[in-house]
């Protein structure tokens, strides 16, 4: 599409879909193909070491076997690179299949086994950083440290913005200048393409658990990057190694969520602004964590994203007990963990999403974290209101 500019709305309905008129057909067809006929040995051998080694099938080829690739994924990560403004993406089965992708190309298998990780973080990517489990060494840093935590043998700085829990806004640029040569990650799956696109800023991976907003009916589970085609090509082998391809059907499912991805995230920014304003001003309420809440000294929001999102946390005056008793007695939202679909949930991060994490690092045990969905602000705001006046 990049030869008929389109404004995002209108992007994120037909990213990945040029090949539909082709084809025939109107919707996003699936294959289910686990195994693809070949022209012949020669070509199916050819087509296997071009696929095995992180490159795409050609006209002449065959897609060979689907642990490879797949064309209903492709199309998915096709969409969702020109959202990134990437050349290129690549899909996986879940965030962390992808998180773990990232660390094996970048770091250990290629002699540069530290990384250098911003926090916070989300619980899971701090805990698979702090296992070392992957062969990596990894210093944990504020967003001002990272120049000097950096070494020879660093790998990879991964960083995440806004951050999870607490929402905190942190500069790509400011990182990507501190990290010099180093690849910077950008987890961006509070933000999604729609408020704020990483690789402008100079990252090097924009990754997102699809599983949240992309998708966003919490039905369907997925990872993936968006980066260049040469970084591609270094994240397409371990994925076909390990095993980590998107299953096509959840492909299709999230390549579907893109097309009202803008609608759903401003509608529930929206609604996310009102809750948090309101939030601020109950007695039982210590602090509320919502992006420029704090100030923005960095500039972040207008010039690195265009909005603040639907996450949001607090702070209760009441602690561990009062984060049970008001996750406890909302009825409208939803007591689970993930975020980004259409109905609103609300967790405890200490004990559930953030429970592996350090203590040092571990969020207060007294934050809340929501998600925002499309039900009504008031009806959010009321169900709030009784579960903290109880």
């Amino acid at each position: 599409m990049n030869d008929f500019p389109m404004d995002l709305d209108t992007l994120a309905v037909h990213a990945g879909r040029e090949d539909l008129a082709e084809l025939g057909v109107h919707a996003l067809p699936i294959d289910l193909s686990t195994t693809n006929p070949l022209p012949s040995i020669g070509i199916g051998g050819d087509s296997y070491e071009t696929l095995a080694t992180g490159g795409t099938p050609s006209a002449e080829g065959s897609a060979v076997y689907a642990r490879l690739w797949n064309p209903t994924v492709a199309r998915f990560e096709s969409g969702l690179a020109q959202l990134e403004h990437a050349e290129s993406a690549v899909a996986f089965s879940t965030g962390m299949a992808a998180l773990t992708a990232a660390l094996l190309a970048f770091t250990a298998s290629r002699g540069a086994p530290h990384v250098v990780a911003v926090r916070p973080l989300y619980g899971g990517s701090d805990h698979l950083l702090a296992s070392g489990l992957l062969g990596t060494e990894v210093t944990f840093c504020a967003p001002e440290e990272v120049r000097a935590s950096c070494r020879p043998d660093t790998g990879l700085v991964i960083m995440e913005t806004p951050a999870n829990p607490t929402l905190e806004l942190v500069s790509i640029r400011s990182v990507v200048d501190q990290a010099g040569e180093v690849p910077v990650l950008v987890d961006n799956t509070f933000a999604t393409p729609i408020l704020q696109n990483p690789l402008d800023h100079g990252a090097a991976l924009s990754l997102h658990s699809a599983t949240k907003y992309l998708g966003g009916h919490g039905d369907v589970m997925g990872g993936v990057i968006a980066c260049s085609e040469e970084r591609a090509t270094m994240l397409r082998p371990i994925r076909a190694i390990t095993g980590a391809l998107l299953h096509p059907l959840a492909a299709y499912l999230l390549h579907r969520g893109l097309a009202t991805l803008p609608i759903r995230v401003r509608t529930q920014q929206e609604t996310a602004r009102r809750v948090a304003e309101w939030l601020g001003g109950h007695p039982a309420v210590a602090e509320v964590f919502y992006p420029g809440s704090h100030g923005d000294p960095h500039g972040v929001l207008g010039a690195q994203m265009s909005g603040p999102g639907a996450m949001l946390a607090v702070r209760l005056l009441g602690g561990a007990a009062a984060a049970e008793q008001m996750t406890s007695s909302v009825r409208v939202f939803t007591h689970a963990v993930s975020l980004g679909g259409v109905d609103s949930l609300i967790e405890n991060p200490a004990a559930l999403t953030h429970r592996p994490v350090a203590g040092d690092a571990k969020p207060d045990a007294g934050i809340v974290r929501l998600s925002i969905g499309l039900e009504s602000a008031d009806d959010l705001i009321a169900d709030l209101g009784r579960a903290l006046d109880a």
